[in-house]
């Protein structure tokens, strides 16, 4: 097939891919895995190939992705049974004072939502966002708005979070610098699209209590009568940070000490993010579970539980991965390298555009980044590109995932409902709130690609 042939079949792929998840309601796992069969046999793929392809694209993504996401929805669900999302904004709310509560609410959400999903940690909490609008007459935004950005920026940003995981998976990056790159573009994008944007709004729109709301929610987090039984803030923060710590070490270790030391093969072992989010998961049953009266049989189902989302997550990038790969067996890889080089784009570009169409058109962050993903890994095959760039193409894709979050994503109709808020000021808030953070997180990693490109 010609060059402009494979091009129009990318094209082509990628449209079907989104009319049968938003038309025809599809399964997004089941349109990849259709969408990867159509494409590879209409590029001229024999059907043995089209299954190698599949059975390959898989495995080789399921195999890496599968333990980190399983595992990390794990120890997440067991942080939310223990209340350690409610300890750690009491504690930052007394330790910031009441004037900076909206800056301790960002810092919230960026800690709590890099176990636990974003939507999960914003039920937990809008209790005590209830309380706080309620006591001092502010709009719910003035809170909200920090807390979800808190939230957006390291459920897309910073691993293990399924989103960066599942990318890079995709795109062979390492986690360690996805981490490092991650904090980098998420903290300015938290702060301006939380405190900074939600100051802003609050006086624009006055968002109150909804009626319809249990009022008992409000009362729950106001009183604190439970505060003394939550688990302490230093566990829950150690917890939490433990396996970035690991990751992190393994990933700056094995630059720092000599190739041939022990020391390098320990952290290798240790710093993998399998084994790292495996010893925080059985430290954190022990010591939010075990030792907190928690029965083996309690612990066994909250962890059962917790697989439920994760398996759906796994299932689609193992689709994403398929798709990537029927990509690259039909030279379509190579086309579209040839083509960036001809329109002088570069690739963390296109990535961020990609990511972001893919985003507007059908909702599911997860969806584009795992389709924009899919779309680079061939050309990142093609050109070469390796170490900390594949890292920082993770936190665009990352981004481009993120912006304009609209009518056609269920977490502009959780924010709509809970925080009682027409379609249009939903749009104003949430969907601006967004866009701030992707972005300023595309800017950071387009300034950051100058430096190691």
């Amino acid at each position: 097939m010609s060059a402009a042939g494979l091009i129009l079949l990318a094209a082509f792929g990628v449209a079907l891919l989104l009319f049968l998840v938003i038309r025809t309601k599809l399964q997004a796992f089941i349109a990849l895995i259709l969408v990867s069969y159509i494409v590879g046999l209409l590029s001229g793929m024999s059907s043995g190939e089209v299954l190698d392809a599949v059975s390959e694209g898989m495995g080789g993504t399921v195999a890496e992705v599968a333990i980190i996401i399983g595992i990390g929805a794990m120890f997440g669900e067991i942080l939310k049974a223990s209340g350690g999302a409610e300890r750690l904004a009491l504690t930052l709310m007394n330790k910031f004072g009441e004037k900076r509560v909206n800056w301790a609410m960002v810092l919230t959400g960026f800690i709590i939502s890099i176990p636990v999903f974003l939507d999960v940690a914003f039920v937990i909490l809008v209790p005590i966002l209830y309380s706080l609008a309620q006591k001092t007459g502010k709009s719910l935004l003035y809170y909200g708005i920090p807390l979800l950005a808190g939230l957006a920026v390291t459920h897309s940003f910073v691993p293990p979070t399924p989103g960066p995981i599942s990318v890079a998976s995709l795109l062979g990056a390492n986690i360690g610098w996805v981490i490092l790159f991650g904090f980098l573009a998420g903290i300015p994008a938290a702060i301006l699209a939380g405190p900074v944007f939600g100051t802003y709004i609050a006086k624009k729109i006055h968002a109150t209590v909804p009626k319809e709301m249990m009022r008992n929610m409000a009362e729950e987090a106001k009183g604190k009568q439970y505060d003394k039984d939550l688990p302490s803030f230093r566990m829950i923060a150690g917890l939490i940070l433990l396996p970035l710590f690991l990751i992190l070490l393994n990933t700056f270790g094995s630059l720092l000490l000599p190739e041939e030391s022990t020391w390098v093969s320990v952290l290798t072992f240790i710093g993998d993010p399998g084994v790292a989010l495996t010893i925080t998961a059985l430290v954190t049953f022990y010591l939010l579970g075990t030792r907190r009266g928690y029965s083996k049989e309690e612990i066994q189902e909250i962890a059962t539980k917790s697989l439920e989302p994760a398996g759906v997550i796994i299932l689609i990038t193992g689709a994403g991965g398929v798709f990537g790969t029927v990509l690259v067996e039909a030279g379509i890889g190579d086309v579209l390298a040839d083509t960036m080089s001809n329109l002088n784009m570069p690739i963390i570009v296109f990535a961020f555009i990609v990511a972001s169409a893919v985003r507007i058109a059908q909702g599911s962050a997860t969806v584009a980044m795992v389709t924009a993903a899919s779309l680079i890994s061939p050309v990142i095959d093609t050109l070469g590109i390796e170490g900390p760039m594949l890292a920082l193409l993770v936190i665009t894709i990352a981004s481009g995932a993120t912006i304009a979050s609209h009518v056609n994503d269920s977490g502009f109709w959780m924010v709509n409902r809970f925080f009682g808020l027409s379609e249009k000021d939903t749009l104003k808030s949430w969907t601006v709130m967004e866009t701030i953070i992707a972005l300023v997180g595309f800017s950071v990693t387009l300034v950051i690609s100058f430096f190691i490109s």
